[in-house]
C-alpha cells in the first residue's frame, strides 16, 4: 500500500445502502464500508505527508521513514496493510492533521510525527528488513504499532532521541541513560508473546468460530499512544488478572452474538472489530458494574472502540453492537452528505442527559436501533427467564426511544436526499418492531422509564421562560445528571421500598406518595418532581396530564399526592 496508489471511484450498490439504512448490513455491505475507509485513510495520509515533508526534526525525516515503510510493504504487504488500517493509525493521522491545522495539541510536533518511524520499524520487522532510524523515546519507552512496547531500563526520563535498528526480526533500541553512557536492549517482537523484561507485547482477545473458520482475534490495546479518541495517552498496562477477565468476557460475548440468522440490526460479526481499548481500570479491583458505564468510538478509527469493562458478558456484547453501529454510520457519513448540521446542541436524545446536535442524534438513533435489534434477538433465547425479562424491557425501551429520535430527524428539515433515505429505512425497521408483542409488564416499565427520562431531561435542561419569543431555550445553570432509572427499571422489584421501585412495580399511587414526601422537603428537586409528574399522569390520564408531560418545565405542581 502506498499513498500514491490510484483509487478507483467508489459506488455503493443500492441494495447495500438499503441494508445499512435498515440498521443492519450484510458482510458485503460492511466490506464495502471497509474499502471506503481504506481509500479515505490513504487520502488523509497523502495530505498529512505533504504537511510533514519539510518538518524540522532531530529524528529520521518523515520522507525517509515513509520510504522505508513502503519498501517493507512491497516485501510483506498484508501485515503492513493491517498496520496502516489499524484504528490507532487512523487516530494518529487525524490527530496529526488537526495538529498541523492548529486545532489540537500534544507533545512537540516532531515527536508525534516520529510515530511514522515507529510504523516503519514494525513494518520492517514483519518484512525481515534491515533498518536504522532515529526515534522519539518517552521516559525510555518506544511503542511499536501492532506489536507492543520496548522499555529501556535506567533510561533518562522525558522526551529523548534514541536509535532503533532491525535485522532478521531482531530489534535493538539505544537511548540516553540516567547515568553516563547510553542504555540498550535487544528483543524479538514477532516471537516474544509474554511480558519479558523490557518487552511488553500487544495483547489480543481470541475466540474460536463455531464453523471451524479462523478464530476471531481482536487487539486489546492498552499501549498505543493514539488509542484514545484524540489525546495522546501514556500506556496503561492491564495486570494479568484484568487481562484474563477481558478474555473471559469477550469469549462469552462472542458466543452471545453467534446467533444464526440473516443479517439485520443487532447482528454483527465480531471479526469486524479491529481493536478494543480498555478504559478507566487496569485491575480487577474495584469490582466492575454489571453494565457499561462508558464506551466511545471515533469515525477516524473504523472498527475501534473504547470501553470501560463491565462485569457481565451481555453488557459487553450489547456495547460491541452499539459501537460497531457508530463505525458503520461514521463510514456512511464519509461517503454521503446525510444532513446539514449547524452543530447547535438543541435536540432531545433519549439516551443522553444533555442536548445534542443533529449529527449526534443521528448517531444515537442508528446505534440504538442496533441495540434494540440485539435485545430483540434475546427475547426467546436460551439464556433463561431473567435474561428474557431484561431483553423484553430493553427491546421495548430502545425501539421506542430510537423511533422518537427518528421522528425528530425526519421533522428537522435538515436531511439530504440520502439522509432521508437512511432515516426512513430506520423508521421502517422500528415501525415493524413496534408492532411486535412484548410482555405487558416489561412494556409498561419501558414506557415509564422513557417518560421519566424525557421529563427529568426537560426539568433539568429547558428554561421555563423559553416560551417567550426572545427567551433562551436552555437553562444557563444546567449540569450533567445521573440517569439511574434506565437500568433500575430493567427488572420488576420483588419488594419495592422507594418511590422509584413502587413505580417500576406498577404501583403509581404508592410512588406518588413517596415522591410527595421527598418534594415536601425540596419542592424543586428534578428527580423526584419527574417521578411525581409521571406517577400522577399514570393515575389521572387525560388532556391535562398530556400537557403536563409535554412541557413539565412550565409547571409547578403541588406535591399533595
Amino acid at each position: 500500500m502506498t499513498s500514491e496508489q490510484h483509487l478507483a471511484p467508489l459506488r455503493m450498490p443500492d441494495r447495500l445502502f438499503a441494508e445499512l439504512a435498515a440498521g443492519g448490513g450484510s458482510a458485503a455491505a460492511v466490506a464495502f464500508l471497509e474499502r471506503a475507509e481504506r481509500a479515505r485513510r490513504l487520502l488523509l495520509l497523502r495530505t498529512l505527508l505533504g504537511h510533514l515533508d519539510a518538518l524540522p526534526t532531530p529524528l529520521t525525516p518523515v520522507p525517509e521513514a515513509w520510504r522505508l515503510l513502503k519498501e517493507a510493504a512491497e516485501k510483506s504487504p498484508e501485515p503492513v496493510e493491517r498496520l496502516l488500517l489499524a484504528p490507532a493509525t487512523g487516530g494518529w493521522i487525524s490527530h496529526m492533521l488537526r495538529r498541523v491545522h492548529g486545532t489540537a495539541s500534544g507533545p512537540p510536533l516532531w515527536a508525534e510525527a516520529g510515530h511514522l518511524s515507529a510504523l516503519a520499524l514494525s513494518a520492517a520487522l514483519h518484512a525481515g528488513a534491515e533498518t536504522a532510524l532515529d526515534v522519539a523515546l518517552t521516559d525510555g519507552r518506544l511503542h511499536l504499532p501492532g506489536l507492543g512496547m520496548v522499555r529501556l531500563p535506567e533510561a533518562r526520563g522525558g522526551l529523548e532521541v534514541g536509535r532503533a535498528t532491525t535485522a532478521g526480526g531482531e530489534l535493538t533500541v539505544t537511548g540516553p541513560g540516567r547515568a553516563t553512557g547510553p542504555v540498550r536492549v535487544t528483543c524479538r517482537p514477532l516471537i516474544q508473546r509474554q511480558d519479558t523484561g523490557p518487552w511488553l507485547p500487544l495483547r489480543t482477545l481470541t475466540h474460536p468460530r463455531p464453523d471451524g473458520a479462523a478464530p476471531v482475534t481482536v487487539v486489546l490495546d492498552d499501549l498505543d499512544p493514539y488509542r484514545d479518541l484524540d489525546d495522546h495517552l501514556p500506556p496503561a498496562r492491564l495486570d494479568e488478572d484484568e487481562a484474563r477477565e477481558w478474555q473471559r468476557l469477550f469469549g462469552e460475548a462472542v458466543r452471545i452474538l453467534a446467533r444464526p440468522g440473516p443479517p439485520g440490526p443487532g447482528r454483527v460479526d465480531p471479526g469486524t472489530i479491529r481493536a478494543i481499548v480498555p478504559f478507566g481500570r487496569t485491575a480487577l479491583s474495584p469490582p466492575a458494574l454489571p453494565f457499561v458505564q462508558v464506551s466511545a468510538s471515533s469515525g477516524d478509527s473504523f472498527g475501534g472502540m473504547l470501553i470501560v469493562r463491565p462485569a457481565s458478558a451481555p453488557a459487553l456484547a450489547e456495547t460491541l453492537v452499539h459501537e460497531l453501529q457508530h463505525s458503520k454510520l461514521a463510514a456512511l457519513l464519509h461517503l454521503f452528505p446525510l444532513l446539514e448540521d449547524d452543530r447547535a446542541e438543541r435536540y432531545y436524545a433519549p439516551w443522553r442527559t444533555d442536548p445534542r446536535h443533529l449529527t449526534g442524534l443521528l448517531h444515537g438513533a442508528y446505534a440504538f436501533t442496533g441495540v434494540a435489534g440485539f435485545w430483540r434477538d434475546r427475547l426467546a433465547g436460551p439464556e433463561g427467564a431473567e435474561t428474557a425479562e431484561r431483553a423484553a424491557y430493553f427491546f421495548a425501551l430502545r425501539r421506542l426511544q430510537s423511533r422518537l429520535a427518528v421522528r425528530t430527524l425526519l421533522a428537522s428539515g435538515r436531511l439530504t436526499r440520502p439522509g432521508r433515505a437512511l432515516v426512513s429505512g430506520l423508521a421502517r425497521t422500528l415501525d415493524g418492531w413496534l408492532r411486535e408483542p412484548v410482555p405487558s409488564a416489561a412494556l409498561a416499565r419501558a414506557r415509564t422509564a422513557a417518560a421519566l427520562h424525557r421529563t427529568e431531561w426537560r426539568l433539568r435542561n429547558v428554561d421555563p421562560a423559553a416560551a417567550q419569543p426572545d427567551g433562551p431555550l436552555f437553562r444557563p445553570d444546567r449540569t450533567p445528571w445521573p440517569d439511574v432509572r434506565t437500568q433500575a427499571f430493567a427488572t420488576r422489584p420483588a419488594a419495592p421500598r422507594t418511590a422509584d421501585e413502587h413505580l417500576a412495580a406498577g404501583d403509581a399511587a404508592a410512588a406518588l406518595a413517596g415522591y410527595a414526601d421527598r418534594l415536601a422537603r425540596d419542592p424543586a428537586e428534578p428527580h423526584a418532581l419527574a417521578g411525581w409528574i409521571v406517577a400522577r399522569a399514570a393515575l389521572e390520564p387525560g388532556r391535562a396530564t398530556r400537557r403536563m408531560l409535554a412541557r413539565p418545565e412550565r409547571l409547578q405542581p403541588l406535591p399533595s399526592g
